[in-house]
């Protein structure tokens, strides 16, 4: 009898395999892509909501006199003609347009105060914009064009003619007069139509010189400010928590920078890059036009960047650590500018085109990382950005330039700045496209220059504890050893 059959052994499963981790940024989901960007645009109108229910509010509370009056300067209106018309104040339905006129006195009420300091009375009056030019027409007067605050200049068209038909108190299609010597006041329940307002002396002879003033009173103003402001709070806490949401699900695809203290340096930020031999002569002419998807994805990218910081600020205030996701998705969009400027404006070291990601890319030549922090200051992160930084401010501004606006003369003028890499970068690309060759020693120098400008940028947005030295660490890499400049 043969030996019983032995049942075959059960095959043998192969070792369940952790899924890979997510962490080379190259395929976010779409849904935490599509959470951030809505609430990113959740928050523009939010965060206008907000600054106009502010002001609103702020105008109301310390903006009015003491009649409710939002009121502006007491300014000189003087010409030699026989009157001065403003320009036509257009409130929409003309009046008695088949009688429809709309009632906006609850809305607003005008008040306008005049003085001819003087004895000769003054009138001032408001009038439907036809009636007015018919009064008007062939009198000598002086067109309101335009008015300058600051500051205050009056702009005049002169219109040629005689002396009016009568005093202008003597007619009745005004909608509100006031007349007499020395100061007179105005005011006018605001109704829809297109209305003008003259200034005359009341017996309509020539040469009008008054100090005049305008206000208006708004009851409204306080109930829509605080509407606002409470609706535009609400939207900024609900895009926040959307916003930490989407970037927290983008951050595991950035991937952790963990150094170990061999390779760590000198400085937590380490930026570095390698030269591309083979870098094209005339490609940097259009690297700007190939950039466009990129600068419009960095739009996004860097308002996230400015509002994660402001979130990580508090954490850090409250907790001394930055949240992890928050930090790692931060370092994320530095990467993606780093690849970005080193493509092009800011170095222009590679042909390769930048990846879409916030990972680490590793297999392209510009590479930068920044070492968690294990715990932050509570007390720095209130100073370090505005107070501390300002010094190597100084320095960004000389090396990435910027726009500088003042007032002068009263008018605003913006200068804007080249700054010095962009000036060094256009140098090497010139002498590339005559030569063929990328001056290796202006590279080493471009590198050093943009790690100076990414360590201030890592310590600005609350990184690092560890104050940027003043030290000009040029080359591919980072120095393993504190050097000298």
């Amino acid at each position: 009898m043969s030996a019983p059959t032995q049942p075959p052994p059960p095959p043998v499963e192969p070792p369940i395999e952790p899924p890979p981790a997510s962490s080379d940024g190259r395929n976010p989901p779409v849904g935490r892509i599509v959470l951030t960007v809505f609430s990113l645009l959740l928050l523009i109108p939010a965060v206008a909501l907000t600054a106009i229910g502010s002001v609103l509010l702020w105008a109301h509370a310390s903006q009015r006199d003491a009649d409710g009056f939002f009121t502006s300067g007491t300014e000189r209106f003087e010409t030699l003609t026989y009157a001065i018309a403003s320009e036509d104040i257009d409130l929409g339905i003309e009046p008695g347009a088949d009688d429809r006129r709309f009632d906006l006195g609850d809305l607003a009420t005008l008040r306008i105060t005049v003085d001819s300091r003087g004895e000769v009375p003054v009138f001032v009056g408001i009038g439907a914009k036809d009636d007015v030019e018919r009064y008007l027409a062939g009198v000598e007067h002086a067109q309101l064009t335009e008015v300058d605050l600051s500051p205050f200049r009056t702009t005049y068209r002169f219109v040629e003619g005689d002396a009016p038909p009568g005093p202008p108190g003597g007619e009745s299609f005004w909608a509100a007069t006031a007349e007499g010597a020395g100061v007179q006041t105005l005011e006018w329940d605001v109704e829809s139509g297109n209305w003008t307002v003259v200034l005359m002396n009341a017996d309509a002879s020539p040469g009008v010189g008054v100090a005049a003033s305008a206000g208006v009173k708004a009851d409204w103003v306080f109930g829509v400010g605080l509407g606002l402001l409470i609706a535009g709070i609400i939207g900024l806490v609900v895009a926040t928590l959307l916003l930490v949401l989407g970037v927290a699900g983008l951050a595991h695809y950035a991937g952790h920078y963990e150094p170990t203290d061999a390779v760590a340096g000198p400085y937590p930020v380490r930026l570095e890059g390698q030269l591309d031999p083979g870098v094209s002569r005339w490609l940097w002419l259009v690297k700007w036009l190939l950039l466009i998807p990129h600068f419009i994805v960095l739009i996004f990218l860097w308002l996230a960047f400015s509002v994660i910081t402001f979130i990580a600020g508090f954490a850090i205030l409250f907790t001394g650590r930055y949240p992890r996701s928050l930090f790692d998705f931060n370092l994320g969009v530095l990467r993606w500018s780093w690849r970005v400027s080193f493509y092009a404006f800011g170095v222009n070291g590679t042909d390769r085109y930048p990846p879409f990601t916030l990972g680490p890319a590793s297999d392209y030549p510009a590479t930068l990382d920044i070492a968690y922090p294990d715990r932050l200051s509570r007390g720095l992160v209130l100073v370090k950005w505005w107070l501390l930084a300002i010094p190597h401010y100084v320095v960004v501004g000389i090396l990435v330039g910027g726009t500088t606006t003042w007032s002068a003369g009263g008018e605003v003028v913006t200068v804007g700045t080249v700054g010095l890499i962009s000036w060094l970068v256009l140098v090497a690309v010139v002498w590339l496209l005559f030569t063929g060759r990328y001056p290796r020693s202006l590279f080493d120098l471009l590198l050093g220059l943009n790690r100076w400008v990414q360590r201030v940028i890592g310590y600005a947005a609350l990184m690092t504890d560890e104050y940027p030295p003043f030290r000009l660490d040029q080359g591919e890499t980072e120095p393993t050893s504190v050097g000298t400049v």
